[in-house]
């Protein structure tokens, strides 16, 4: 079957793109692995009328709510490749099976490369967070720790500390010029240069920083700011642009999620460096609408 669209990923950013196509009565095929970038949260926050809410509930429910439309497909699966045709596009499934479309919305998602320091991993999305817009209300006045990555991680420092009281852990790499620890002594934040070994708390909860050097510093929670990839090959295949943001390399698209490529539309964390459900449900709605927009005119 021929889809008016394909969107490729069904996490916040492919289910708001989708909504919109087929509220205009477009026939689109949603292609998803279920493995949302967020899975490891158990809760979301700063999602207009679902602070709170468990991220595979809003998913689930804004699934049914996508399937209840007569023209939507959904395949449960991997596309591995795509390609330009002479009047739109294939998508190759992992089963080998073809789907063709006129317009292609890539809405994949990322994937976090985490540090591999022992306990941190099993902490991620719970005592382990990459955001205090969206995981620092619940830590308030505890003890917040930010292991250093990068440049970037001196502003999460600062940032980070205007909800409790933070310590930056340098991890072994060299201290911070003196205009970055001005500001970090501004904002009473403490350094820890030594590096550090593992991570320990019952469960997924997180009590203490365990240096090289056998101390261990007192922590509720630690913000990591890890490098991320793409998590597929598919907009390189088709020939899209990429621009290397801070963390990791991006999709480029323009205000109306176009990418390079005529007829290819791409949203979500894969976009831009603002890694929120709220931005990638706005992203989402924003393709869906242009690509119903370009069917037409």
């Amino acid at each position: 079957m021929r889809h008016d669209a394909i969107i490729i990923g069904g996490s916040f950013a492919g289910l708001s793109a989708a909504v919109y196509i087929a509220r205009a009565r477009r026939s689109v095929c949603i292609i998803d692995t279920g493995l949302p970038r967020n899975r490891f949260s158990r809760h979301s926050h700063g999602v207009f009328a679902n602070d709170g809410s468990a991220p595979h509930v809003m998913l689930a429910t804004a699934r049914s709510q996508v399937a209840a439309y007569p023209t939507v497909t959904f395949v449960d699966g991997e596309a591995t490749t795509a390609a330009k045709t002479p009047d739109g596009f294939s998508v190759t499934l992992a089963t080998a099976d073809v789907l063709e479309s006129v317009r292609l919305v890539l809405a994949f998602g990322i994937t976090d490369e985490l540090p591999g320091i022992p306990g941190l991993v099993e902490r991620w999305g719970s005592a382990v967070l990459h955001c205090p817009y969206c995981h620092g209300y619940e830590f308030s006045g505890q003890r917040l720790g930010v292991l250093h990555s990068s440049p970037k991680s001196i502003h999460q420092a600062m940032l980070v500390s205007e909800w409790g009281p933070t310590t930056l852990y340098l991890n072994g790499d060299p201290e911070p010029g003196d205009e970055s620890l001005a500001g970090l002594a501004m904002r009473r934040v403490a350094i820890e240069p030594a590096p550090v070994k593992a991570l320990h708390g019952d469960g997924s909860r997180l009590s203490s920083i365990e240096l090289v050097d056998g101390r261990l510093s007192p922590a509720d929670a630690l913000y990591v700011g890890p490098r991320t990839r793409l998590n597929s090959e598919i907009a390189q295949q088709l020939g899209c642009g990429l621009d290397d943001a801070q963390l990791g390399p991006i999709i480029r698209t323009d205000a109306e999620k176009m990418t390079s490529v005529a007829g290819v539309y791409a949203a979500g964390d894969i976009t831009h460096g603002a890694h929120t459900v709220t931005f990638a449900a706005a992203d989402g709605v924003t393709a869906g609408l242009a690509v119903h927009r370009s069917l037409i005119f």
